[in-house]
């Protein structure tokens, strides 16, 4: 009964208006460009502002039209193309309004962990850190729980964290969740998920907000 990755971007999606500068991060945030509404603007570490969709036949597009994940875009009209330092010197300096980047875990205190399995090795942090630092809100999106089905949402994380106190806002196969200062806030559930599974599948403590409801999609 979870969204697919598809539904997932797409009520992601919806927390955007039009004038916003977004930053999409790797996996399934790059998918949220394909369903916002008109007049936002996505920016790319790689160094563009002003790109929409993802584009299925690149035969025709050049190779610097891409975005973080090397997907072909495409370019609006009055988009504009710079540098990395530069690009980077938007998100430090607080000019990104909106950042949705993946995770692999959330604490209770909105702290965020995207970039190091330790049992795996390697890793690369990219520009997360300065994402979770520097955007204005940060919106994470990810999978509830892990394949094995073990909870991503956590007291604290045992991953070493990319951000502390970030998050704004969870958004999930199962629902969508806010990190307010009294914890995290059960604001809506996907269709056909029970608030009883949520909880379960939720190893940090979970408020229910009043007014709890399913997602509209």
């Amino acid at each position: 009964m979870s969204l697919t990755r598809e539904l997932m971007a797409f009520r992601a999606a919806r927390e955007l208006q039009p004038g916003m500068s977004v930053n999409l991060g790797l996996g399934i945030p790059t998918l949220v460009s394909n369903f916002a509404p008109p007049g936002v603007f996505f920016q790319a570490e790689n160094g563009i502002l002003g790109y929409g969709g993802i584009v299925e036949d690149d035969a025709r597009f050049h190779s610097d039209e891409i975005n973080a994940g090397g997907q072909p875009v495409e370019i609006l009209p009055g988009a504009c193309f710079f540098s990395s330092d530069q690009s980077f010197a938007m998100i430090r300096g607080g000019h990104i309004d909106v950042a949705i980047l993946g995770g692999l875990q959330v604490s209770e205190a909105g702290d965020l962990a995207n970039w190091l399995v330790p049992a795996r090795g390697g890793g690369s942090i990219g520009g997360a850190m300065d994402l979770a630092l520097g955007a204005r809100r940060l919106i994470v999106l990810m999978e509830h729980t892990t394949r094995e089905g073990e909870p991503r949402i956590l007291p604290t994380c045992d991953y070493p964290l990319t951000g502390r106190a970030c998050v704004s806002l969870i958004v999930t196969d199962l629902a969508v969740i806010e990190v307010t200062a009294g914890g995290l806030v059960l604001r809506e559930t996907a269709p056909g998920v029970g608030v009883e599974q949520i909880v379960y599948s939720t190893a940090a403590r979970l408020h229910i907000a009043a007014d709890v409801a399913a997602m509209e999609l």
